[in-house]
């Protein structure tokens, strides 16, 4: 039984209900494996379960992205040995710590060419991308496609893969520091949505005809416009709700332009192993190409979460955040 230390959770509430504190990490068993975390992935689906849109028994270490070292593995287990480097994104929640145990079956081997902070901060985010881009959605070369949140860290991925896909991006962000950002990872055109009306541009853009499939992590304040955006048999995307829950949706909504809506999770699209290895897989090797870039604007110590928490939500970072677990 080792002691370290995490994050908890004892009652919803704001980042400062997140707590530095010990704890008692016992032996992995069958088909797990402990892995001690180099790198902690932040992401916004962090801070539903702190807020309690999601929920989870209490308490609760949250994270649900990490890299680590293998420190010691289940019995029976092969395929794994102590000092494996591995990745990991989804389930199960807990990566917010020093160390913890997981399924072997959730455990990546992480390229030695991709290093541990790239790793945990695109994990997550980057298979997210693929699923939304290969799986929900095919984007095809000739499409078009809008982005909200276009500057955040998986919005930024979308745009740099669909890119690379061949479709026409649109993005939308708040401020032109963050516009500079998109355009940089490949939108085509920018929508600061602070200074100009998101529909309006999306029409100029596409001379009236909307775009194929948009993209929406923010949810309450996006959802109409998102709508109006969307071309015939076009579809939204909602996988995310930054801003809060949308409004139920009226089918006849959808009607008048034969629309299609889905509220995709990743863990139903990497729910099987070949699954999970297919989609780090395409990862890796855009990491690897240089489709995929990854910005690491923000690291943290695993101590000071509840900073990187009230940084994200205060829309104050760009790109990913990092928590690197305290020695101590």
């Amino acid at each position: 039984m080792a002691v370290v230390k995490c994050i908890r959770v004892h009652e919803l509430g704001g980042p400062e209900v997140l707590r530095w504190e010990q704890v008692e990490v016992g032996e992995p068993k069958e088909g797990e494996i402990r892995i001690k975390n180099t790198a902690i992935g932040v992401n916004f689906i962090d801070v539903y379960y702190r807020q309690g849109v999601y929920s989870a028994p209490l308490p609760f270490v949250p994270g649900r992205e990490a890299v680590g070292v293998v420190t010691a593995v289940g019995p029976g287990l092969t395929g794994r040995k102590v000092g494996d480097v591995v990745a990991y994104a989804g389930n199960p929640m807990g990566s917010y710590a020093q160390e913890q145990i997981i399924p072997a079956s959730v455990a990546v081997p992480l390229p030695p060419s991709i290093d541990h902070n790239t790793a945990a901060a695109i994990m997550l985010k980057g298979m997210t991308a693929h699923v939304l881009l290969r799986r929900v959605y095919k984007v095809q070369s000739g499409d078009c496609v809008l982005v909200h949140a276009a500057a955040g860290g998986v919005g930024s991925l979308l745009c740099q893969w669909a890119n690379a896909l061949g479709a026409t991006v649109i993005g939308t962000v708040s401020n032109e520091e963050k516009a500079a950002q998109a355009a940089e990872d490949g939108c085509h055109h920018v929508i600061i949505y602070t200074k100009e009306d998101v529909v309006t541009r999306v029409k100029e853009f596409t001379a009236g005809k909307g775009v194929n499939v948009v993209y929406d992590s923010v949810g309450k304040d996006t959802y109409k416009g998102s709508v109006e955006c969307l071309a015939w048999r076009g579809m939204l995307v909602s996988f995310g709700q930054s801003s809060g829950r949308p409004d139920p949706i009226p089918l006849s909504d959808l009607a008048s332009k034969s629309l299609l809506v889905t509220r995709p999770s990743l863990m139903h699209y990497t729910a099987t192993r070949d699954e999970l290895l297919e989609s780090a897989g395409e990862v890796f090797a855009n990491v690897g190409s240089g489709v995929l870039r990854i910005r690491v604007n923000h690291t943290y110590p695993l101590s000071q979460a509840a900073r990187a928490h009230a940084d994200l939500q205060a829309r104050k970072t760009t790109g990913s955040i990092l928590l690197i677990p305290d020695d101590a």
